[in-house]
């Protein structure tokens, strides 16, 4: 996560070992009722989280929803700001030679647009 301050910082770090259903299980759940998955199709798993802090994968459970402010470089936050930038990561597999990753997947909080009405 960039604050406005510029500064980067890692907020989350989670794993898939914390999901309460496998990608299979997933797939055998969609495809059952009749949902068509092809070859290539992507499935997301929504947030994961792990039992500790360190692991939570939504800011809402880091701060508590919103009572337990977290630091990001100095600044003191509960929740993102207009100007604030998030990067999602994310990599499959243990071998460092052989890590399958997706890149990044980056956007930016914009102020809310101003209606006159």
């Amino acid at each position: 996560m960039t604050a406005n301050s510029g500064k980067t910082k890692t907020i989350c770090r989670t794993t898939s070992r914390n999901l309460l259903f496998s990608f299979s299980q997933m797939l055998a759940h969609h495809t059952i009722g009749g949902c068509p998955f092809n070859v290539g199709d992507l499935m997301g798993s929504g947030t994961i989280s792990s039992q500790d802090r360190e692991g939570f994968g939504a800011l809402l459970e880091i701060t508590d929803g919103g009572k337990t402010p977290i630091d990001i470089n100095g600044e003191q936050r509960t929740f993102l700001e207009d100007g604030d930038t998030i990067t999602f990561t994310g990599v499959c597999g243990d071998v460092e030679e052989s890590l399958v990753g997706f890149g990044q997947c980056t956007g930016t909080i914009l102020p809310a647009a101003q209606f006159q009405f």
